[in-house]
């Protein structure tokens, strides 16, 4: 897929926890040159720095919940101004409300249309895992199926996350359900709007969601394959 000159490709990528959107997201974004903006990873990185929005995150997520719409709208907002993401992006676990959905339309007056895909998981698939699922105590990465015990970014000791015990996954996924299900209704109409199915290899995942933006992208003006 090329990208016509001056013309943006902007993604986002919806899923239930599990789904393996950030994974796709990374990838999609590092072959596209684009920053992948992941509102987890700033929370997280929140979180380990102690600040008063990492301890007041901290807490909403052990118990499984959202942080607020206004939180994120900001968090995303200000990551949105930078002149980083002039030629796109990819968004990561953002929006995940209908509230938050309208709020990124109006961020994106006049910037390009948006590239909508969601992931979808059994559930029974994304409780196996989420349990099985290690990240970084040190720097927060989420480690992929090749690092085994240390981080290979930082070499910081592999840990469960604390929202991804078998309790809180099963609220989180009712929460998911609840509240950021309805995101499809919301985008399904859409042209540019794409569902594939992510219970197969991270590497078919991949091929799959380079095949449907490239499909969505040819009714974006300016957008050429």
């Amino acid at each position: 897929m090329a990208r016509r000159e001056g013309v943006a490709l902007n993604v986002v990528m919806l899923g239930p926890p599990g789904a393996g959107k950030g994974t796709q997201a990374e990838r999609f974004a590092q072959r596209h040159q684009l920053p992948k903006i992941s509102t987890g990873d700033i929370l997280r990185e929140a979180v380990h720095e102690g600040s008063e929005l990492g301890r007041l995150a901290r807490a909403t997520m052990d118990r499984g919940e959202l942080v607020g719409d206004d939180v994120m709208i900001g968090i995303v907002s200000g990551r949105l101004a930078r002149p980083d993401t002039g030629k796109g992006f990819v968004l990561d676990g953002f929006p995940r409300t209908v509230v938050q959905a309208r709020s990124l339309d109006e961020i994106m007056a006049g910037r390009g249309s948006l590239v909508v895909v969601d992931i979808v998981v059994p559930e029974d698939v994304l409780v196996r895992r989420l349990a099985a699922r290690r990240i970084c105590e040190d720097c927060g990465s989420t480690a992929p199926v090749d690092w085994t015990t240390s981080c290979g970014k930082c070499n910081g000791r592999l840990v469960q996350r604390t929202d991804d015990n078998d309790g809180i996954v099963r609220e989180r996924l009712k929460v998911y359900h609840r509240q950021t299900k309805p995101l499809v209704d919301y985008y399904q109409g859409r042209p540019t709007f794409k569902t594939i199915d992510g219970n197969q290899p991270p590497d078919v995942v991949t091929a799959v969601l380079d095949t449907a933006i490239c499909e969505a992208s040819t009714v974006i003006q300016g957008v050429r394959l």
